[in-house]
């Protein structure tokens, strides 16, 4: 499956005339600067689902795709720990899913496939085939034997990369502990959308071994962007040698504050100020121990509060830190790669606004569409154009967090996990406002 830079646009949630993700942030701080109300109707009040599982406005519907414990088609179980995920456009208007798998080796449930990368672990990816009428027509594993596969991205050429939020290798724990692995941990991994059978796992070993979160891939360069779920996390990016084939390896960097040596960004930082930016070339990307970071910091590398989700958008990248700010309740941050400038976008200031934003996703619609993932009830939040703030769904299941949120080719669908038990939605209803 091979994609144009139109098509690319296209799934990433905007296209080069239309949505920037910028938009709908620069309203709200416009809100907050002015001191004016930050929370509008949306699409209206949440609708209590007598189904329990999914708080809708009226006129929206979901249907259910997936879920824990369902028999796949290659006669396997549906694992549970649903994460990330994305959309792909498959053969006669079909939708292809990529979706992560959260599991450790201690996890009561995993991926299943014929040759996993480590056999002791039990994370991975399932690809679902998705109908015109929102029906699941397969489902099926297509990466296993990973550690805790949260995020990833999407690439221009039509692959997933899941990435693995675990650093253990072989001596973290003794043989016949729960939690003992056979092999290093803490790698990227790619996933054609393609697939219709288990990839064989191939770690891209030189994007680095750390705690890696989600990636997001500039199509103008090919260059990739990396974030990392960590208290003293850094920002990364990696010039692959050849663009678009990851596999033949590449420099990973780090990037650093041009003007400020090992910057410290978790809280009391100036926001709306562009600072310039230079990067840092990690020599030692894939080290014994979990010292990537450690390295860049030591180099003047900037430290962020847990990097979580990345979206790419018009030239300008945006990434959450979900620890990030002086109450600790998140960061989004901008990265201009023209310009080699990042600035402190926009920081929560109350758990009412927004609570630890984690995955990221700009709808066809001009909105942006944030998944919780904090301490209490977990909704999908929805900023709009103005910078209004919305409730757009609340998981009525339970206290697990949103995950995965990424609409279908035609902008027509929201796809989106609970994490536990692990269930795959499919949302539809009046997304154009009149």
């Amino acid at each position: 499956m091979t994609f144009s830079r139109r098509k690319f646009f296209a799934i990433a949630g905007t296209t080069a005339a239309g949505t920037l993700l910028a938009s709908p942030l620069e309203g709200l701080l416009a809100r907050q600067a002015n001191g004016q109300p930050v929370f509008g109707r949306g699409y209206g009040p949440l609708v209590p689902d007598p189904n329990g599982l999914l708080d809708l406005p009226a006129g929206f519907q979901y249907r259910t795709l997936s879920l824990t414990g369902e028999l796949m088609n290659d006669g396997t179980l549906v694992p549970g720990g649903h994460d990330g995920m994305a959309a792909f456009p498959g053969p006669r208007n079909t939708v292809i899913l990529v979706r992560n798998h959260e599991l450790s080796p201690d996890s009561d449930t995993q991926v299943q496939g014929p040759h996993p990368y480590d056999p002791f672990c039990k994370g991975g990816t399932t690809n679902l085939v998705v109908g015109p009428n929102r029906q699941l027509i397969k489902h099926f594993t297509s990466l296993s034997g990973t550690y805790r596969n949260c995020a990833g991205g999407l690439t221009p050429w039509g692959s997933w990369i899941t990435c693995e939020e675990n650093t253990s290798t072989p001596t973290s724990s003794p043989v016949g502990d729960p939690d003992y692995v056979s092999k290093f941990h803490g790698y990227n991994f790619e996933v054609p959308a393609s697939a219709t059978s288990p990839v064989q796992p191939e770690p891209l070993i030189a994007m680095g071994r750390f705690n890696h979160e989600a990636v997001a891939v500039d199509p103008k360069t090919g260059i990739v962007y990396e974030t990392e779920d960590t208290g003293d996390s850094l920002f990364y990016r990696f010039i692959p040698k050849v663009r678009g084939k990851l596999k033949e390896g590449g420099t990973l960097q780090a990037l650093k504050f041009k003007d400020i040596f090992q910057a410290q960004t978790f809280a009391d930082f100036p926001k709306r100020k562009p600072m310039k930016v230079e990067w840092v070339t990690i020599t030692e990307p894939n080290p014994p121990e979990d010292t990537v970071r450690v390295e860049g910091f030591a180099k003047g590398a900037a430290q962020f509060a847990r990097g979580e989700g990345i979206w790419y958008g018009n030239g300008e990248f945006y990434f959450c830190c979900t620890s990030g700010g002086a109450l600790g309740l998140g960061q989004v941050w901008r990265y201009i790669p023209a310009k080699e400038t990042i600035e402190l976008f926009v920081e929560s200031t109350s758990v009412a606004e927004l609570e630890n934003p984690d995955n990221i996703v700009v709808s066809p619609y001009g909105d942006l569409i944030l998944c919780e993932d904090g301490d209490d009830q977990q909704f999908l939040v929805g900023v709009t154009p103005k910078g209004e703030l919305y409730q757009f769904a609340r998981n009525a299941l339970n206290t697990s967090e949103f995950a995965g949120a990424c609409f279908s080719p035609d902008g027509k669908t929201l796809f989106v996990n609970i994490q536990t038990p692990g269930i795959t939605f499919a949302i539809w209803g009046p997304w154009r406002r009149s």
